[in-house]
């Protein structure tokens, strides 16, 4: 860490503090990348085989980053749950079960709270997994699989869990991460447990919002242009579609074709001379973001889904934009 001056109002010197932070922190990391061994691939084995949850675990500020994995592994297909230590000593323990398995942070090792649930596991079989600083404390001497943390210093001068922290939240994320690959869970798959953020709203797929096959405006090539504006007035999408005899999109009729057509006879007219021949569709599994980007690229407010050419759906600009998808 490079040496500070002591005239502490200046703004560099609270540069410098950050940096030197930030400098001790990766330090750290790098050090727990260079000593990840064995000891992490059989943790990652044990996580992967149980049948019921992680149960992640830890006291104080250890206890704010089992939290956090605990919502990672979750919402990554590894069922996770945090327990309190010290509720676990007053009846928690009981959320606990045999099909379970722990996953435990500590600093020092040594934490009071966690004896009981290291006891609990020990009683009922239940694998444990400790995370701690010290080689020999309780929590890595009781534990199946044991993870040391590289011994470096705090990046507070006070000693306060910073460098120690740091570590032990990138150390659970990537048992998180080693776990997605051991089970093959995918971006889709993750989008199902985030139906309402953002990365979620991205994998939305067009099936989920379109109207379906009842709600479709569909028209034979020689229906007459009148009755055709019957059905897109009835199905209130501003368009039909032009399907024939096997039930294939053979084209599409829009508000644009009826302004293009506008003269007298255009009622007299029938489905096939005024309709756009080879309309631009969607897929039902395309994301609903690639549906959105046709429609304003090219100026329309609906798409026809077609499967193998049939029309199963349709999607209105509307749709995407009440989903959230931008």
């Amino acid at each position: 860490m490079q040496k500070i001056r002591k005239n502490r109002n200046h703004p560099s010197d609270d540069i410098a503090h950050g940096r030197a932070v930030l400098e001790r922190e990766i330090e750290g990391l790098q050090a727990l990348a260079d000593a990840l061994d064995k000891k992490f691939a059989q943790a990652v084995v044990l996580l992967s085989a149980i049948k019921g949850r992680v149960i992640v675990t830890g006291m104080g500020k250890s206890g704010h980053v089992a939290r956090k994995i605990a919502a990672t592994m979750a919402s990554t297909g590894t069922p996770a749950h945090f327990v309190h230590p010290g509720e676990a000593s007053h009846g928690d323990l009981g959320m606990i079960t045999k099909d379970d398995a722990v996953l435990a942070f500590s600093n020092s090792g040594e934490t009071a709270e966690l004896s009981d649930i290291i006891t609990y596991c020990k009683r009922f079989s239940i694998p444990l997994v400790g995370v701690a600083r010290r080689a020999g404390s309780m929590l890595i001497e009781a534990a199946d699989v044991a993870m040391v943390l590289p011994d470096i210093a705090e990046a507070s001068p006070t000693g306060a869990p910073t460098t120690s922290t740091t570590m032990m939240m990138a150390l659970g994320d990537a048992l998180a991460v080693a776990l997605i690959e051991r089970k093959g869970f995918t971006r889709d798959d993750f989008s199902t447990f985030h139906p309402g953020g953002k990365l979620g709203k991205a994998f939305i797929r067009v099936e989920d919002l379109m109207h379906g096959a009842k709600e479709l405006p569909l028209i034979a090539p020689n229906t007459p242009m009148r009755d055709a504006l019957l059905a897109m007035t009835a199905k209130r999408f501003g368009c039909a579609g032009v399907v024939d005899s096997k039930g294939m999109l053979a084209g599409v009729i829009t508000d644009g074709d009826l302004r293009r057509h506008m003269r007298p006879d255009l009622l007299d007219k029938k489905a096939a001379e005024i309709m756009t021949k080879n309309p631009q569709t969607i897929r039902p599994g395309a994301l609903a973001a690639e549906a959105l980007s046709i429609m304003n690229e090219r100026s329309i407010t609906t798409l026809f889904v077609v499967d193998a050419k049939k029309p199963v759906g349709i999607i209105h600009i509307h749709d995407c934009l009440r989903a959230g998808i931008v």
